[in-house]
């Protein structure tokens, strides 16, 4: 009788575990993901990924993929059902998170930094120049990192707030980049690449995020509650693909500025609220010192994440201050 039952699981084991591995693996596949970056090489591995086909090799089905100019244009999308995951700015996921009730996680960092004031060094030499009336200045729409960054440039140069924030012209980084090439502004706060892009219509970098905040946390990517409590498999896979592939950013610079050039002009046939001039050439040469200008990790840490919350609360951008570990879920991240 023993030998009997022996049997009996042998033959379970051998032909029974096979089907359930197989129909793990089909109910993976089967898992739809709607998936949204922004418009810049802060989603560097988003693009990377993507590029080389490895989300599908994990056997992840990326359902859909949207790119947005703007982290708040993102934000905003994140609330639709059909969106599950983003590489996303964390200031704008903040917001999303304490001012529109989005139930989002932090599962992983993707980069530090990324964000600077662009200048025309004719007019700028200096930021106390900023405060000079007929100095023009752009920065994309309150609540984004980038505006972020001006407060910050502000407070660490004492510069005198009404002089500057009153003049503000407040555009996202497409129409910032053409009245550069027109000749309407003469200082931009951006995002990166825009803000290296700026080197074209000869302007120069006089500020970066590393100068004013520094460890600042730039991106990370983002994945709705109950996605992950439903599908923790699924989003222990991306982030794993997240951080494969920032390692690989870290040892192929060149290939992944050539990638990201090729993704990006492709991504720009169908980004979602930007005005993309197909005039304006985002080459891998202008990705290679942008990309310098971040720092691509996909660790992130409580007392980072924390500052960031309680200073855009100071700003006013968010109506109530929270704790950091509301909003992360870090379990899934391998060190």
């Amino acid at each position: 009788m023993k030998l009997s039952i022996y049997l009996v699981v042998w033959l379970a084991a051998v032909f029974l575990l096979p089907v359930f591995c197989l129909s793990q693996v089909r109910g993976s596949n089967d898992i739809k993901i709607g998936m949204a970056v922004e418009f810049t090489n802060h989603a560097a591995a988003a693009y990377i990924a993507r590029d080389k086909g490895w989300f599908k090799e994990a056997g992840l089905n990326i359902s859909s993929y949207e790119t947005y100019v703007t982290g708040m244009a993102l934000a905003a999308a994140i609330a639709r059902g059909d969106i599950q995951a983003a590489y996303i700015c964390l200031v704008p996921a903040i917001n999303a998170y304490a001012n529109a009730g989005v139930r989002i996680k932090v599962v992983a960092g993707t980069h530090n930094y990324g964000y600077g004031l662009a200048v025309n060094p004719s007019r700028v030499k200096s930021p106390v120049d900023l405060e000079r009336p007929e100095v023009r200045v752009g920065c994309i729409q309150l609540g984004g990192a980038a505006d972020a960054i001006l407060h910050k440039t502000m407070e660490k140069y004492g510069l005198d707030k009404n002089k500057i924030l009153s003049k503000v012209q407040r555009m996202n980084p497409t129409k910032q980049l053409m009245a550069i090439k027109a000749g309407r502004l003469d200082a931009a706060f951006l995002p990166e690449h825009w803000a290296t892009m700026t080197g074209d219509y000869g302007f120069s970098m006089l500020v970066t995020a590393g100068d004013v905040w520094p460890g600042m946390e730039g991106s990370v990517l983002v994945v709705k509650e109950d996605f992950i409590s439903n599908h923790p498999e699924v989003v222990r896979k991306l982030v794993e693909i997240t951080q494969k592939t920032t390692l690989w950013i870290h040892e192929n610079r060149m290939e992944a500025a050539d990638i990201l050039a090729r993704q990006l002009s492709l991504s720009s046939e169908s980004l979602k609220h930007g005005d993309f001039s197909q005039s304006v050439q985002i080459t891998p040469s202008i990705l290679r010192e942008s990309m310098s200008r971040l720092d691509y990790d996909t660790d992130i840490t409580e007392k980072g994440v924390q500052e960031v919350i309680d200073y855009v609360y100071g700003l006013g951008n968010i109506r109530q201050r929270f704790a950091a570990k509301e909003i992360l879920d870090l379990r899934f991240l391998s060190q």
